[in-house]
């Protein structure tokens, strides 16, 4: 059974921190006059990939040290000179210092999201046993179908978040371009219907990217490509799964229908003009 404490949140604060610096590593590798970077202060991954992107951010402030002001100096002005907002995503378990400062500096809590997670031990057999309907195949694409990827993974977010669409069709050349992050679709009846990703990093497989085309919703396919990702993922060594979701989400209930349970709820932190747009799950 896994218990929630703050070596749990700093395996599952780093997989995410590596998946989303990967991630502007790859579109600075693909596009260098995009500007994207990431650093690493007081632990925390600290990730630009453009003023108005959801990876631009950092991510495990607190988890391994308490930042300095001069810390958070040094964070602020990599994004600053960059254009972009500072923001932060915090797990509870950075401690009363760390968020006493943020406070102090002005910064207020402008999202929510759930940590979810799970043992791939425990589930890697009902994976592996486990049929879905024969209609459906999953696979992992191969780098000429980055597009296609894309197309479908864009298609299943538009009506929840029109504005990051322009992201979504980007996401699909990136993700792919990823270093430890195949990408998956999953067909019924032949046709693309749902998209899906992982990231892995040191056992822990950060599931995310999930989702599916309106018309075909509801017939299994987010099922099918979460149990394929967690053979995967098993087959890769991990033995942790994780998942972020809005509070009270789809992408919540179907994760913890899927056997995830929360492990904590955190906080982005911004000032008060800088909203936060990143979809979990």
């Amino acid at each position: 059974m896994l218990f929630a404490d703050l070596s749990l949140s700093r395996r599952l604060e780093a997989a995410e921190g590596y998946a989303c610096r990967q991630f502007a590593l790859a579109r600075r590798r693909l596009f260098p006059e995009s500007g994207s970077e990431a650093i690493h202060v007081a632990g925390a991954d600290v990730v630009f990939d453009g003023a108005a992107s959801p990876v631009t951010q950092t991510f495990g402030l607190g988890m391994h040290e308490n930042p300095t002001p001069d810390d958070l100096n040094t964070i602020e002005q990599f994004f600053a000179s960059r254009g972009a907002p500072t923001q932060h995503e915090v797990s509870p378990f950075a401690g009363i210092a760390t968020l006493e400062m943020l406070c102090a500096r002005g910064y207020k809590p402008i999202e929510i999201s759930n940590v979810l997670c799970q043992t791939i031990e425990a589930n890697s057999t009902t994976a592996s046993e486990t049929e879905s309907s024969p209609r459906i195949r999953v696979r992992v694409i191969e780098r000429a179908e980055a597009a296609l990827w894309a197309q479908v993974n864009a298609r299943g977010w538009r009506h929840e978040y029109p504005e990051l669409q322009d992201f979504m069709w980007d996401i699909g050349t990136l993700l792919v371009n990823r270093e430890n992050s195949p990408c998956f679709l999953a067909e019924i009846d032949g046709e693309p219907a749902a998209a899906g990703a992982l990231a892995i990093y040191k056992g822990t497989a950060l599931f995310a990217g999930a989702s599916t085309v309106p018309e075909f919703r509801r017939r299994g396919l987010q099922g099918a490509l979460l149990k394929a990702r967690m053979r995967y993922a098993c087959e890769q060594g991990c033995d942790l799964a994780m998942m972020v979701a809005a509070p009270g989400s789809d992408s919540q209930r179907n994760a913890q229908r899927q056997g995830f349970l929360i492990a904590y709820t955190r906080f982005k932190w911004g000032k008060s003009n800088q909203p936060g747009t990143r979809p979990a799950g």
